[in-house]
C-alpha cells in the first residue's frame, strides 16, 4: 500500500491494513469512499443551476442584501469602462467614485460599536496605534464583474471541477473559477490562485519597506504575467497543469538591477513544482532559482514578506491544513480608487507605524473565511493563517497571520479596484496596493503600487517570451 493510499484513509477515517488479505477486504470500501470524495467536489446540476437562476450570482455570490441593507445587493457591477477612459498605458485609471465621503471612520474611540466586524489582525492594528490608526467606511457598492463567458466557465467547472492530490491541485475546470460553491478549505484557496483577472497583465509591482520611522527605499519591480489558465481558450484538457508564466524584471534598488526571475506556475506543485530562473546581470547567466516559494523571503522586501504573500498567498497548499469556517461580514478595502490615483507620490502613502488611511477606502462586505494550520512535520515562519476572501470576487482581502506561538504576527490587507478596459474588453478586479504589517517588528511593507510609473495593463505576449532565452535580452542596462 502507498504512503499517498495510506494517508488518503487515514483522511476517511478508514482501517490502515496492511496485509494483501485484509487489503482485498477493504479495497471496495476504499475505492468507493474514493469516488465519494471525488464526486463530492462537483455539485449537482440542480445546485449548479443556481449560478444561473439568480439565487446565487454567476461567481457564487449570494446577491440579496444583508438582513439591515448595510451590504447592498449585487446588480451585474461594472462592467463598461468609464467614459473617456482609454485603456493605455499612460492613462490612469479613474477615481469612478470622487463625491463619494465615508459614512463614519473607525477610531480607537467608537471601536467597540464595529469590533464584531472586524478581523482579530485589524483590531491588533488599533490597538497597535491606538492614536492615528483609523478605517475610514464608505457606502457598500458590489462593483464586481467579470465577462459573461467567464461566467459561463464558472457554471462548467461548478459541475465538473474535483481536487485532487489532497487538495493540492483540481482538475475538471479551465478559464474561470473552480469551485464557484465550496464544499471544502481547499476550494476558496483555490478560487482566489485561479480567479479571472485577465489573460495578460504588465503592471509595476513597487515595493516600500518601511521602517519604524517612517523611511523606506523603494524597489521598483516590472511584472509581466500570462494567466494560461485563464485564456479564453482553455478547456480542462488544455489546461496542462500550467496556471501562469511570471516575468520580472528588477530596476531597483542598485543591488537588484539587472535581475530578472522567470517563473512557470503549475497548477499541483506536488506533482509537479514551481518552475524558476533567475538571470544574474553580474554573471550574464541564468540559473535554475529553486528557492522561489514558501517561506523564503520575498525580493526587495527587506525580511517583510515571505514569497507566498505576494497577491497574498501563492504557490503550493501542501504544509497546511485547510478548514473552511463559513462567511463573516466585515470591512475589507474595497473600490480603492482614490489611493491608486497619481496625484498621491509613493512617500504621501506612508506613515510611520502604519500606510496613510487617508485614501483608504473600507465596506461592508461578506467574506469566506478559510483556517490554516501548519502541518506537524513540514516547516514554515507561520504556524497559522486565516483568510478571509471576497464572496464576490475570490479576492483575499485580508489575512491574519499567526507565529507559531499562536501569537498574532502580521496583518495582510489587498486594496482593489475594479476595472474595465475598452481595447480588450476584459472586466476584472485588480489589486492595486497590498499592505503587510508586522505587529511584532513595528514594521511594515506596502507592494503592488504603481502611482509613479504606468497604469497596469494588457500585452499580448507571444510564447517564447516567457522562455530562459529571452530573459537576458529583457534585463534592463
Amino acid at each position: 500500500m502507498t504512503q499517498h493510499t495510506v494517508r488518503m484513509m487515514e483522511r476517511l477515517g478508514l482501517p490502515t491494513l496492511r496485509k494483501a488479505a485484509d487489503w482485498s477486504a477493504y479495497a471496495a470500501v476504499i475505492f468507493l469512499a474514493l469516488g465519494a470524495q471525488q464526486a463530492w467536489a462537483k455539485v449537482s446540476p440542480e445546485e449548479a443551476e443556481k449560478l444561473k437562476n439568480g439565487t446565487l450570482t454567476p461567481s457564487g455570490a449570494e446577491p440579496g442584501a444583508n438582513a439591515d441593507g448595510t451590504i447592498t445587493a449585487w446588480e451585474g457591477g461594472i462592467t463598461t469602462p468609464p467614459p473617456g477612459y482609454p485603456g493605455a498605458p499612460e492613462a490612469r485609471y479613474p477615481n469612478i467614485f470622487p463625491n463619494d465621503k465615508p459614512k463614519f471612520v473607525i477610531t480607537t474611540q467608537n471601536l467597540d460599536q464595529y469590533k464584531d466586524k472586524l478581523t482579530p489582525g485589524q483590531l491588533a492594528l488599533f490597538a497597535k496605534f491606538p492614536d492615528t490608526y483609523k478605517m475610514p467606511v464608505y457606502e457598500t457598492k458590489r462593483t464586481f464583474a467579470n465577462n459573461d463567458w467567464v461566467y459561463e466557465w464558472n457554471y462548467k467547472n461548478a459541475l465538473n471541477a474535483v481536487v485532487t492530490n489532497e487538495g493540492n491541485g483540481f482538475e475538471g475546470a479551465a478559464v474561470g473559477i473552480p469551485f464557484p460553491i465550496p464544499k471544502d478549505g481547499f476550494e476558496p484557496i483555490w478560487n482566489h490562485k485561479a480567479r479571472f483577472r485577465g489573460q495578460s497583465v504588465r503592471r509595476w509591482n513597487n515595493q516600500a519597506a518601511v521602517t519604524t520611522s517612517g523611511n523606506f527605499n523603494l524597489a521598483t519591480l516590472q511584472e509581466d504575467v500570462q494567466f494560461w489558465y485563464n485564456m479564453k481558450e482553455r478547456t480542462p484538457d488544455t489546461v496542462n497543469n500550467l496556471l501562469l508564466s511570471f516575468m520580472q524584471i528588477r530596476h531597483a534598488p542598485s543591488r537588484l538591477r539587472g535581475e530578472v526571475l522567470l517563473v512557470h506556475e503549475t497548477l499541483d506543485q506536488v506533482s509537479e513544482e514551481r518552475r524558476a530562473w533567475l538571470y544574474n546581470p553580474g554573471q550574464r547567466r541564468v540559473r535554475r532559482a529553486p528557492n522561489v516559494g514558501h517561506d523564503n523571503p520575498g525580493t526587495g522586501a527587506d525580511g517583510l514578506r515571505t514569497n507566498d504573500q505576494t497577491d497574498m498567498f501563492n504557490g503550493s497548499l501542501e504544509r497546511y491544513t485547510w478548514k473552511l469556517v463559513g462567511k463573516k461580514e466585515i470591512y475589507i478595502p474595497n473600490n480603492s480608487y482614490d489611493i491608486h490615483q497619481d496625484k498621491y507620490k509613493y512617500e504621501d502613502l506612508v506613515n510611520p507605524g502604519h500606510m496613510n488611511q487617508d485614501p483608504a477606502r473600507y465596506e461592508l462586505h461578506r467574506v469566506w473565511v478559510v483556517d490554516s494550520n501548519l502541518k506537524e512535520g513540514t516547516s514554515h515562519i507561520y504556524g497559522r493563517r486565516v483568510y478571509y476572501i471576497s464572496e464576490d470576487a475570490w479576492q483575499m482581502a485580508v489575512v491574519d497571520v499567526y507565529d507559531k506561538r499562536g501569537e498574532l504576527w502580521r496583518v495582510q490587507e489587498a486594496h482593489t479596484i475594479q476595472a474595465a478596459d475598452p481595447k480588450s474588453g476584459i472586466v476584472a478586479t485588480a489589486p492595486i496596493l497590498e499592505a503587510i504589517y508586522d505587529l511584532q517588528a513595528t514594521r511594515y511593507l506596502l507592494q503592488a503600487m504603481n502611482n509613479e510609473h504606468e497604469e497596469s495593463h494588457e500585452v499580448p505576449f507571444d510564447e517564447k517570451y516567457f522562455t530562459t532565452g529571452n530573459m537576458k535580452q529583457l534585463a534592463p542596462k
